[in-house]
């Protein structure tokens, strides 16, 4: 959700432009601040800041983004095993054209990738589809060689640039050079791109391999907090680190990591968890997309939804019963301007059991500046949300 002053907005973010009653709401009447979920010097990626806000420090657990969405899909890493997330991309001549193949669906995808792995896969390298144009490739055995140090370039940072100046650099980079150029031969051909150019979509014609890492392991949320809980998300990187929790991931219809996502859908399995569980994590990626696409209506249209039919409809329930607390806030920034995400400083909210008012006018990021309430380690604001206690 966060963003920077944009020209077209009076200078104002699509924050503080947007219809957030409810967000406005807790900043009102809870606690408003600011966390830097990227630790310095790391990567301002999903899987980061996410693995911050749950409470985790990234510098001490963080290998890759590849485990994580290798635990969601189930595939179990061997020690000497480097998994990599997979994109199906759209390639120009030299032009990545689209880092998510027009959003391709997950019925195709799973064709693609199902015909790689029958062409490149092998008993070392092995494909396994996921959602939409988000999957995982698993290189057994790599001991010899440090794929886990290669430079991957995220495909979404690198739109409408040089494909050949963004290859993967570093010792062992030619296998994965060697599989994404020969994936690009066997995909142009293939039915399912030849009906999606008639239908003028983007093409599924290439993978792009990056976030990459070995085995992660990390302490369940149980051991370290003493509550139980589950995890909502469409995006595979998410729920991975859900399971490696011990997290109950929770499969919602209608979650589809994208503008059509159910939200309401979403904010109902939360609050049926919530009958059982201590604690629900509520993951939505819309506007994170709307941010990577440079669309700045989306991005508004999904934060007002996001606000409405998500944070609304818990915020009714964190009102009526008074033992639960809501925390509010994007895991990173990801500016319109620049399409990709920034290790900026993002805002929180808290409201419910425990915290009292400030008076704050509005959730945005100008507001939260007044605050002093500042987590520059991020991982310690779920400790605070958890054991938060007035004076």
């Amino acid at each position: 959700m966060a963003d920077y002053p944009i020209k077209e907005l009076d200078n104002r973010t699509p924050l503080e432009v947007a219809r957030t009653p409810n967000m406005d709401f807790i900043a009102k009447h809870g606690r408003l601040g600011r966390i830097k979920t990227i630790p310095k010097n790391m990567a301002p990626a999903s899987d980061v800041a996410n693995i911050s806000i749950l409470g985790y420090d990234p510098a001490k657990y963080y290998t890759g983004r590849g485990p994580l969405e290798a635990a969601n899909l189930g595939v179990e890493l061997e020690d000497e095993d480097v998994a990599f997330r997979c994109n199906l991309v759209t390639a120009g001549v030299d032009t990545l054209v689209d880092y998510s193949a027009g959003h391709i669906s997950s019925k195709e995808a799973a064709i693609l990738i199902k015909f790689i792995e029958q062409n490149l896969g092998s008993a070392r390298i092995k494909f396994y589809p996921g959602v939409s144009y988000r999957h995982l490739m698993l290189i057994k055995n790599s001991r010899e060689e440090r794929l886990q140090d290669l430079e991957c370039k995220p495909p979404h940072d690198i739109s409408g640039q040089s494909i050949s100046k963004n290859l993967p650099r570093g010792e062992g980079a030619d296998i994965l050079i060697k599989l994404m150029q020969d994936s690009r031969k066997i995909l142009e051909g293939h039915e399912i791109n030849l009906v999606r150019i008639d239908l003028k979509e983007n093409p599924a014609n290439m993978i792009w391999l990056w976030g990459q890492g070995r085995k992660l392991s990390m302490p369940k949320f149980q051991e370290k907090y003493g509550l139980t809980g589950s995890v909502i998300s469409a995006v595979d990187l998410i729920k991975g680190l859900g399971k490696i929790l011990g997290l109950e991931v929770i499969k919602v219809a209608g979650a589809t990591g994208y503008y059509d996502t159910d939200y309401e859908a979403k904010a109902k399995a939360a609050l049926k968890s919530l009958e059982k569980k201590d604690f629900v994590f509520l993951h939505v990626e819309a506007p994170d997309e709307a941010g990577h696409n440079g669309d700045l209506r989306e991005k508004i249209t999904a934060i007002e939804r996001f606000d409405q039919l998500v944070v609304g409809q818990i915020l009714k329930a964190v009102k009526r019963r008074k033992n639960l607390r809501i925390l509010v806030l994007p895991d990173h920034a990801t500016p319109i301007s620049v399409r990709t995400h920034t290790a900026d400083i993002v805002p929180f909210g808290i409201f419910g059991n425990g915290v009292m008012g400030r008076g704050f006018l509005n959730y945005s990021e100008k507001e939260a500046e007044k605050s002093d309430l500042y987590f520059e380690r991020g991982f310690e604001l779920m400790d605070y949300f958890i054991r938060i206690a007035e004076e």
